[in-house]
């Protein structure tokens, strides 16, 4: 049973760790609050969409680690160097969760604007199938944020898919430049009112409207930023509610 209205899930979350090595991933809390908002019964489907970094085959090989044993029913999207399913719409239709990892926001935007991602993910996304993802995988449906995709040093983005009309902050705790310069985006109108998100928080979309922010950890936030008519802004801090832990 697909999702009840559109509903989007942007976040600065995902896998949990549960060693030392790069392939030690978890499904995280999130992904359970996914196929809960999926309304997606016993088996969810959900497919990985890994273009914010080329489709680079050891991102597959934590996915399907993560998820190997539960009781999910794991899918992927290659684009690079062609799509790797015959009919891409029907298969991103038939999932109840589609995952967008992190990587460079601007490159993902651009190979899915040459493949017409954008308008069957809009189909998806009206069908009641749950879209969500983790740093590029989360300004990717807003209007813009702050990104690395440029460069070491960080810069705007405000070639989004626009479907939810704010400008998004990732990493808001984690990485020092990044508040400051979307405040000053805010602040200047280059972005509108935007959503930030701490690392181990997300925001969960009904339709365009925020409608709570959820964690996977204690002590962190979300925030709404907003131009104060005088060149600054205002941050209004939001409590996260925290999700249970996946039950193993």
């Amino acid at each position: 049973m697909p999702a009840s209205e559109p509903t989007i899930v942007a976040t600065s979350m995902g896998f949990s760790r549960r060693g030392r090595g790069p392939w030690d991933a978890d499904v995280g809390p999130v992904f359970e609050l996914a196929a809960e908002l999926a309304q997606a019964g016993d088996a969810p489907r959900i497919c990985y969409l890994n273009q914010a970094v080329g489709d680079q085959p050891t991102s597959f090989t934590v996915f399907y680690g993560a998820f190997a044993g539960t009781r999910f029913r794991p899918s992927h999207l290659t684009l690079f160097p062609m799509p790797n399913v015959e009919d891409v719409r029907a298969h991103l239709l038939a999932q109840d969760i589609i995952w967008v990892g992190g990587g460079s926001v601007a490159n993902l935007c651009a190979v899915w604007r040459v493949h017409g991602l954008p308008e069957i993910l809009r189909e998806c996304w009206e069908a009641g199938v749950v879209l969500g993802g983790v740093s590029a995988g989360s300004i990717c449906w807003h209007v813009g944020g702050t990104t690395d995709s440029f460069g070491p040093k960080l810069r705007v983005f405000t070639d989004g898919l626009g479907w939810l009309p704010y400008g998004n902050g990732v990493h808001y705790d984690s990485e020092a430049e990044r508040r400051p310069l979307l405040h000053r985006l805010v602040g200047d109108g280059t972005l509108p009112v935007s959503h930030c998100t701490d690392d181990g928080v997300g925001l969960v979309y009904r339709g365009t409207r925020l409608a709570e922010a959820v964690s996977d950890t204690d002590g962190v936030y979300a925030y709404e930023v907003r131009p104060d008519g005088a060149g600054g802004v205002t941050e209004t801090r939001i409590q996260p509610r925290l999700l249970p832990p996946v039950k193993a």
